[in-house]
This record gives structure tokens, sequence and C-alpha cells, in this order.
């Protein structure tokens, strides 16, 4: 994995990641924060690091609620938008983001903003073993027909 983090004379870097639930974007999120090494890893997670996700957690048990869905994505774009702002040097978009639409604003403020953009795409959303796999193992009980229906509709770059 190359070190995408931002040198003086290298560009600030936006990851959007893309997948299934189950699929692994958290992972490889993991795996590439490691190895930028604890220091940077931890100043990430801190302020340059966002998941819809997290805006479901309550008392450290993910709780979803569909009639949130909208208010949270924009909350999690602002907050994205609102770090490179601040010049964070890597920003990263943890969600599934299914649709271009689903990614675009962040790509586009991205863009917008000078950071090198990189759309990170984990498994093969499309293929039924891959959608089986995520059923397996996604941390939110999402089912294999609900995982089966987002490959359906995943749009491939």
């Amino acid at each position: 994995m190359n070190n995408a983090a931002a040198a003086p004379n290298h560009p600030n870097v936006a990851i959007i990641m893309r997948g299934l639930p189950g699929s692994g974007k958290s992972y490889w999120v993991e795996q590439y924060l490691h190895a930028l090494g604890i220091e940077q890893s931890f100043h990430i997670r801190q302020y340059g690091y966002f998941s819809t996700d997290d805006y479901f957690m309550h008392n450290g048990e993910y709780q979803f609620n569909p009639q949130k869905l909208a208010q949270y994505h924009q909350a999690n774009l602002t907050s994205f938008i609102n770090a490179m702002s601040h010049n964070e040097p890597v920003v990263i978009c943890d969600n599934t983001n299914v649709a271009k639409w689903e990614f675009m604003a962040y790509e586009a403020a991205a863009r917008a903003l000078g950071y090198q953009v990189r759309v990170v795409l984990v498994g093969q959303p499309k293929d039924a073993q891959h959608q089986q796999l995520c059923a397996e193992r996604n941390r939110h009980q999402v089912p294999l027909a609900h995982i089966q229906k987002m490959g359906h509709l995943f749009e491939i770059e």
C-alpha cells in the first residue's frame, strides 16, 4: 500500500471508499492507517475519517434509523468538507457509495479544494459469492437479500 499522506510537495488526498456492507472497506482503511504509523493514523482517525455509520452509534451500539439517513449523510458530508477547509492532509469517506451520485459531492468538494481524489472500490459488488460473504461478515446484520439488491444497483465506473 502506498503512502497517500500529503508531504510538503504532494497534494492533500481525499479517499472515497466504495463497497457493499461487509466488503472490507473499514478493514482496508485500518490497513492503510496502520501503514502510516501511529501518530498520523491517530490524527486521521480524529480529524479526517468520516463514516455516516458513526452517526447511528448510540452507547456503543449501531442503531439504524432510515428516517435519519439523509440527515446523517448531510452531516457526514459537511464534516468531510469542513476537514478539507481546515487543510487536513488526508480525509477519508467510508460509506457504501452504491451510486455515483452518493459520492459525487465528496469528490467535487475535494477537487474544488485542491485535493487529489482516490476512489477505492473494495470487492466485486455484482458477484453473488462476494455478496454472500458480505452478508456473513457485515457488522450491521444487513440481510443477504438487501445486500443482493445493493449489488444489483451498484454503479461500477
